[in-house]
Order: structure tokens, then C-alpha cells, then sequence
């Protein structure tokens, strides 16, 4: 006989929630494998059934979401599809983001990396934050380089990829925060992902080629360069963030992969795991789901907390330690299945580039300061990530 799923008295997304989000969220796995928050959503928290929903689309359908209007902001495209209209569009952005049409951009992100780095050192000693200073420099930098935008208005990415996030959440206090005063970042949207605006050999302009080529409409051609620049910026930055705060909090670990760089990547993927960018994906179920017992109706917005999923000691095997070496395939911050991230090849890309210059580079960080987290209800990290560190 089924039991009555708990209903959770704690708000998961107030201020005080998101600046304790990592406990929080950690607190509720440890709860109950479901639970109903105050609005009806319900909330997945165990790894195993968080990757078995990322895997079932045909259960956890994209079609809708907790806190879901369609008239936000957020480009609607892959957001809210399953196949086969999802197929078409992601096949579209998925060669553009492949690792053969990316190569021919690798040498740029790599001179883009010496050059920030040669700068950094300079600060030898100093506190520098990893995010402003580092992370976000470079990925604002590439990010917008590979898309093909205009200069013109970049110092609006942060702004704007906040404004987004903040979509992802419920309507409330933060909401509006992010939201205040984002028509001028809707606009200049609108301007720079407009065909007219990009770089003629851009991935931007590989969106409208496939327009041209009838594989999909020039509104959704549109629609997939702004999914590039809303998706791809911030969740990179805070990853790579959160590997350099890794670092200065696990040095050993660090020291692995300056003697052994080819650990890099598997570092980059275990900071997803450790500390993900993300706190939930959100689904609509299309039948009843039992989970341990409970019942999450047909029809019901559902959020996969993997975040906390990802720290699942059911799973992983101390899951609170940093480990460049852990085997890592399985973690969910990419997400599973026919929904996983697409710009997987991008992302790792901009960390081989970033985070290899830095591990050549830089002998030692440290932490310098309290850690400022980013104020944002489903987006997780720092906003503010001081460090020092000692050149090699």
C-alpha cells in the first residue's frame, strides 16, 4: 500500500535556503527519497531515482516543469520538447557543438587562456576571485567569440544569464531581484542573436544555415543561439570556479593533476559532481511513478534534485571529498539520456584550455575569504571566490 509522500515544511529556494543550499538540499536527500513542497511540486532526491528519471523521458517528460511560463524569457526550444520534435532541433545544434566542428576553435581558446593567465601571475599573492577574475573573464570572452556575437554589450552576460536562472525557479523574492530591470538585457538578446548581428563563420551562424537548409525555422534557428549563450555561460564559469575552490581545499588533489595533466578532465567532471552548478532539472510525469512506496501522480511537476544526488552516499563512496581520480560516469550533472547537456564537448573544451593553463602555470592555491554564494534559486556557486596562490 502505497504512503502519503511527506510534505517538506522548509523553503527550499528563500534566501537563506539558497545561501545553504549544498545543506539543504543534502538534508532533504537524508529526509526522504520524495517530497511535496507547499506549492504541490514534488522533489526526487536519491541517486537512483534521480538517474532513472533523467533516463525516462517518457515518464519525466520535458513538456512542462515546476514554475513553468512559457512567456519567460528563457529560449523555449529543448526546454520544453521531447522527441521527435526535440531530436530535429538538438541534432542541429549538436553537430555545431561536436567535437569536429569545434577543433578548428581550440588553438583560439588556448591563446585566450595563456594570455589571462600570463596576467594572473603577475598577482602572485594577491587575492584574486576566481570567478570575476578568472573564470567568467575567459568563458564571457569565448563564450561569445564562438557564437559569433558583436562586442558590443558583452559586459550584459552575467546580468543576462541571471535573469534566466531566475526563470527556472519559483516567483518569488529572488525572482524578482534578477528580474529587476532586465528589459535592456532582453534586448540586447534579441539584437546580437539576430542573423544580422553574427560572425559569418560562427556557431551562431550554423543555426541559421541549418534554416536555410530547411532542417529548422528561422525563429527557431534564433532560439538555439540564444539557448547557447543562456545555457552555456554560467554553468561553465561556476564548474571551473568550483574546481579552483576544490583545489585550494583539497591540495593533494591538485598536485595530482599537475603531475599527471591528463587528469584534467576527469577533475573538471568530478567538480560537477562535488559541487554542481545545478540544483534540479524539472519534469512533468505522464504516469503514476512509485518511489520507495510513494506515489507521484500522473500530471505532476517534479524537480530531480541531483545536486543532492550527486552527493548521494547510497552511491558514491565519500562523497563529500574532492577525488580527481574517481570514477565519474555516472554522476548526473550532465544529465542522462536524450536530454543531456549538448554542450558537454564546449564546456570540457573551455576547461581543457582554462584549467590546463592554470594547473602549468600555478603551483598552490589557498582560500583568501569567505565564499559569497551566487543568489539564485535553481543555479548553484560562488558569486564570489576568493583565493591566493603561488606560481610554479
Amino acid at each position: 500500500m502505497a504512503r502519503e509522500i511527506p510534505t517538506w515544511e522548509v523553503d527550499l529556494f528563500s534566501h537563506d535556503s539558497v545561501r545553504n543550499a549544498r545543506a539543504v538540499d543534502d538534508a532533504l536527500r537524508e529526509a526522504t527519497p520524495v517530497a511535496r513542497l507547499q506549492d504541490g511540486t514534488y522533489i526526487v532526491t536519491r541517486y537512483a531515482d534521480v538517474a532513472a528519471g533523467l533516463m525516462d523521458w517518457k515518464t519525466f517528460s520535458n513538456a512542462s516543469r515546476p514554475w513553468h511560463d512559457p512567456d519567460s524569457l528563457r529560449p523555449e526550444i529543448l526546454l520544453t520538447e521531447d522527441p521527435p520534435a526535440h531530436t530535429r532541433a538538438r541534432t542541429v545544434l549538436g553537430n555545431a557543438l561536436s567535437p569536429r566542428a569545434l577543433e578548428t576553435m581550440r588553438a583560439a581558446f588556448d591563446a585566450d587562456a595563456e594570455t589571462l593567465v600570463d596576467a594572473l601571475c603577475a598577482r602572485e599573492g594577491e587575492v584574486v576571485d576566481a570567478v570575476s577574475e578568472i573564470t567568467a573573464r575567459f568563458v564571457y570572452k569565448v563564450l561569445p567569440d564562438v557564437l559569433g556575437l558583436p562586442e558590443e554589450g558583452r559586459e550584459h552576460m552575467h546580468a543576462f544569464s541571471h535573469a534566466v536562472w531566475a526563470t527556472m525557479g519559483p516567483p518569488n523574492a529572488l525572482f524578482d531581484e534578477a528580474m529587476e530591470g532586465a528589459g535592456p538585457l532582453l534586448d540586447w538578446c534579441e539584437r546580437v542573436t539576430s542573423r544580422d548581428a553574427l560572425a559569418p563563420h560562427s556557431v551562431g551562424m550554423e543555426m541559421y544555415r541549418a534554416a536555410d537548409e530547411g532542417r529548422v525555422t528561422e525563429a527557431e534557428a534564433k532560439l538555439l543561439v540564444q539557448t547557447i549563450l543562456s545555457a552555456g555561460a554560467d554553468t561553465t564559469v561556476l564548474t571551473m570556479a568550483n574546481a579552483i575552490g576544490a583545489f585550494a581545499l583539497f591540495p593533494d588533489q591538485y598536485d595530482r593533476v599537475r603531475a599527471d595533466p591528463k587528469l584534467m578532465r576527469n577533475a573538471f567532471d568530478e567538480s560537477l559532481r562535488w559541487d554542481s552548478p545545478s540544483r534540479m532539472a524539472g519534469r512533468i510525469t505522464t504516469r503514476d511513478v512509485e518511489i520507495e512506496d510513494h506515489v507521484i501522480p500522473a500530471g505532476s511537476r517534479t524537480g530531480l534534485l541531483f545536486a543532492a544526488a550527486n552527493r548521494d552516499p547510497r552511491f558514491w563512496d565519500d562523497p563529500d571529498a574532492f577525488d580527481v581520480g574517481r570514477d565519474v560516469r555516472r554522476q548526473v550533472g550532465w544529465g542522462y539520456g536524450v536530454h543531456a547537456c549538448v554542450g558537454r564537448t564546449l564546456a570540457q573544451m573551455e576547461a581543457s584550455a582554462l584549467l590546463g593553463a592554470i594547473v602549468e602555470r600555478i603551483a598552490r592555491f589557498e582560500p583568501a575569504g569567505e565564499i559569497e554564494p551566487w543568489m539564485t534559486t535553481i543555479g548553484h556557486g560562488p558569486a564570489k571566490l576568493p583565493v591566493r596562490f603561488t606560481v610554479a
